[in-house]
């Protein structure tokens, strides 16, 4: 008898089933999942080193050709890191050197995430030393962060927060000046709906718990200051890395001004509330004039003119003219406007409305008085 021939669905198992010939392909079909993650780690290892090499080269470029205008950066022990979801940038410390100014800080990190490049978180650690002209200054603070939201024509946000912020400038009139602050704040966006047509920058600044110490006989205490102040600088769209003096001309000739918006300051009981605008005039000095609401204050600018006014009169006519001035600044107290919150708190001083302080010719002028012994320099 011819033997049986075997069939083509298998081997055969005890109980005569057959496995199918298929027992090969399911074992491999469990790695595949794996197989595919494997190949994306290589795609994406592949990709994070080829753009960390574009990075490096832009790096480069963009030190070149700031060295080519003048404006020399050194960052010492550049690393570029962050493998494998973003991009730290390195530097044991961080210089800058052009014919007008120089500064050096410490340690660096600059991150940005690879899947979001145009936010770079920046961190700084101290010492920050800058030098311009005659004058110097030491910086050092416990902790510094910055942001900003870069765009393909400009920025989209930029802030600085810092703690424990504290200096000294030295080569100024007195020096040195010491300063200190517990927290600030610093805050810029394009202003909706007007940077593209006056090229406005919105401004946001809050310091709590300042100190200088040379500003205080004048200011009538040694409490520390909180300040805040809301701004909007127009014709701020051409700011570019040239000398300060350079930038600041621009700006003027453009038609540059400082709306101030807000501006609140707190000295223990003196406070003060101003608005106003701001320039420069021909001569490069702050030219403009505010609307000032304060408490307290006007007892401190008062005896300033009066002493001056009154020693020219001697003996009952230095009296005589320091009563007129302190009931001249005293003012009287303003309601707040419709839909504008009162700035007065209870159980303290009433806000009173000072004479419009205006800055012109070099002088600092309170209604029809000139504060005496005060000249606002020229910036550059």
């Amino acid at each position: 008898m011819p033997m049986d021939r075997p069939t083509e669905a298998g081997p055969t198992t005890e109980t005569g089933r057959t496995t199918g010939g298929r027992g090969p392909g399911l074992r491999l079909g469990l790695f595949a999942p794996f197989v595919l993650l494997l190949l994306v780690a290589l795609a994406w290892s592949a990709g994070w080193f080829w753009l960390r090499g574009k990075a490096e080269g832009e790096i480069d470029r963009w030190f070149a050709r700031e060295a080519q205008a003048g404006r020399q950066w050194t960052c010492a022990d550049r690393s570029l890191t962050g493998f494998p979801f973003r991009f730290e940038l390195r530097c044991a410390s961080l210089g800058f050197a052009r014919s007008d100014v120089r500064f050096t800080t410490g340690p660096l990190v600059a991150v940005a995430q690879v899947y979001q490049p145009r936010h770079v978180i920046l961190e700084a650690t101290g010492p920050f030393k800058v030098q311009q002209g005659g004058l110097a200054a030491d910086v050092t603070w416990t902790g510094l962060e910055a942001s900003l939201h870069a765009t393909s024509d400009g920025f989209q946000r930029a802030s600085v927060v810092a703690d424990g912020l504290k200096g000294s400038v030295t080569g100024a009139d007195p020096s040195p000046i010491d300063f200190s602050t517990r927290h600030l704040e610093l805050h810029a966006r394009p202003t909706p709906g007007r940077f593209e047509t006056d090229g406005a920058v919105d401004l946001s600044a809050r310091v709590m718990q300042a100190a200088v110490p040379v500003l205080d006989p004048l200011l009538g205490g040694t409490e520390p200051a909180d300040l805040a102040l809301d701004a909007t600088v127009t014709r701020a769209a051409g700011f570019r890395t040239r000398t300060l003096a350079q930038e600041l001309e621009r700006w003027r000739e453009a038609g540059g001004t400082v709306e101030v918006t807000s501006l609140a300051a707190e000295k223990g009981s003196r406070r003060l509330r101003a608005q106003g605008v701001v320039a420069l005039d021909e001569l490069h000095r702050p030219s403009g004039q505010f609307d000032v609401r304060t408490a307290g204050l006007e007892q401190v600018i008062a005896p300033l003119i009066s002493e001056q006014l009154g020693a020219r009169l001697g003996g009952d006519g230095a009296a005589l003219v320091g009563n007129i001035v302190g009931q001249f600044l005293g003012g009287r107290r303003r309601e707040p406007a419709p839909g504008q919150a009162a700035t007065d708190r209870p159980g303290e001083p009433p806000l009173k409305v000072l004479p419009t302080v205006r800055l012109a010719g070099g002088r600092v002028v309170v209604g029809p008085f000139a504060v005496p012994n005060v000249r606002l320099p020229p910036l550059y």
